[in-house]
């Protein structure tokens, strides 16, 4: 019997080794891997610059308060601001955590300039922001929030539709309390709903008319997930608070809060901290991820690969059609709606060697490593199309 607390349902495997999108198991077997970490490991496994940037920078210093200057904090918060609409960034451990500090944020802003009132948050029903207390109310998701009572006030909640409008009543939804708009660029666990860049534009047009703040959750969808640096990039929007984590530790723990300047005057010190956010052996992992995802056509090709993958799985869609409804998503941030039950698709994938991971919706995620070569795709796709062909 595991002495783990059982808040997972774990599948009967555990791996030995991995390298790029393979997956190496104790019982001998092979795995393509298109979980990542759920979006985690954007390098693949074991890549060979951060595992070096690991090893130098863990012969050097590991951890350091956050009383002292950290160069390599410096370092990354200067890289992320200037390839983004931010001024400041704050480093934290987790995406839950950078979830936090953009709630934070926002309230404290609205505190500063002497409106203390608009304390209120509006984010899309049955959203994913992270599984702390406030994380799960913001995500107004009854399954979620179930046992967990009382409930944390602060936040109401509009619907993401299929149909236009998308949004509905979202005017009506914004009260004199309101501080800011909250929503995921694309929605993971929902399902692979991308909001369209229309609505993203709109959403800022609203929040700059009605003064308030807008949030955009790239947690799962950033750092090159979608084949831009953000996914909001795509509609030309600027948010005023953006939390990300995930892809920006390649594996590693790290989670930040980015912010312009006109939010971020509350944030004076005393009002945010982190014990572990930040530390130098964190910051070197984030800086070898984005000398990769930086570099010269790195984020064209994901862009190029998730397109291609898109397309072939489009072909699936049509060859296997009492199967497959839809197929989601940007760049390699893909979801595949069945008719069947997604549960049981999985357990079929894996049999024949390829990994994913369930969303809302019925639907099946696929988030392969940014650094999948097309002949791997392929790999995968004739997996998806055994699977469609064998599942009954």
């Amino acid at each position: 019997m595991s002495a783990i607390l059982g808040t997972y349902t774990r599948r009967k495997v555990s791996f030995k080794k991995g390298k790029g999108v393979y997956l190496y198991a104790h019982n001998g077997n092979k795995y393509l891997d298109f979980v990542s970490g759920i979006a985690v490991n954007s390098l693949g496994h074991c890549h060979n610059h951060m595992v070096q940037t690991i090893q130098r920078q863990s012969k050097k210093l590991i951890h350091v308060s956050n009383a002292f200057e950290i160069p390599e904090q410096e370092k990354l918060a200067r890289r992320l601001t200037n390839n983004s609409f931010a001024d400041y960034v704050v480093f934290v451990n987790s995406g839950a955590e950078a979830t936090e500090a953009a709630i934070k944020i926002a309230r404290r802003y609205f505190f500063s300039i002497g409106k203390s009132y608009k304390n209120r948050i509006l984010c899309i029903k049955n959203s994913f922001h992270g599984r702390t207390i406030a994380a799960i109310h913001a995500s107004g998701s009854k399954k979620m929030i179930e046992g967990f009572g009382p409930k944390v006030p602060g936040f109401d909640h509009i619907e993401f539709r299929n149909s236009i409008p998308r949004f509905l009543n979202l005017r009506k939804k914004i009260k004199k309390n309101t501080a800011a708009i909250m929503v995921e660029t694309v929605l993971g666990e929902g399902g692979i709903k991308c909001i369209p860049n229309k609505c993203l534009r709109y959403l800022r047009k609203i929040c700059d008319e009605k003064k308030i703040l807008l949030i955009l959750d790239e947690v799962q969808c950033g750092i090159g997930r979608s084949g831009k640096l953000f996914a909001f990039q795509y509609a030309n929007v600027k948010p005023d608070i953006v939390p990300i984590a995930k892809g920006i530790g390649g594996g590693f723990p790290i989670g930040a809060c980015l912010v312009n300047k006109k939010a971020s005057i509350g944030m004076t010190p005393g009002t945010h901290g982190s014990t572990f956010g930040g530390n130098p052996l964190a910051m070197s992992v984030g800086n070898s991820v984005l000398d990769v995802i930086l570099k010269k056509g790195f984020l064209q090709n994901v862009e190029k690969n998730g397109k291609f993958f898109k397309d072939e799985l489009v072909k699936l869609k049509d060859k296997h059609s009492n199967k497959v409804l839809e197929v989601r998503g940007k760049g390699l941030m893909i979801g595949i709606k069945l008719s069947v039950d997604n549960i049981k698709f999985l357990n079929h994938m894996f049999k024949n060697k390829l990994l994913g991971v369930k969303a809302a919706d019925n639907v099946v995620r696929l988030l392969p490593p940014l650094i999948i070569k097309k002949n791997e795709i392929k790999e995968a796709i004739k997996i998806l199309d055994k699977t469609l062909g064998d599942f009954q």
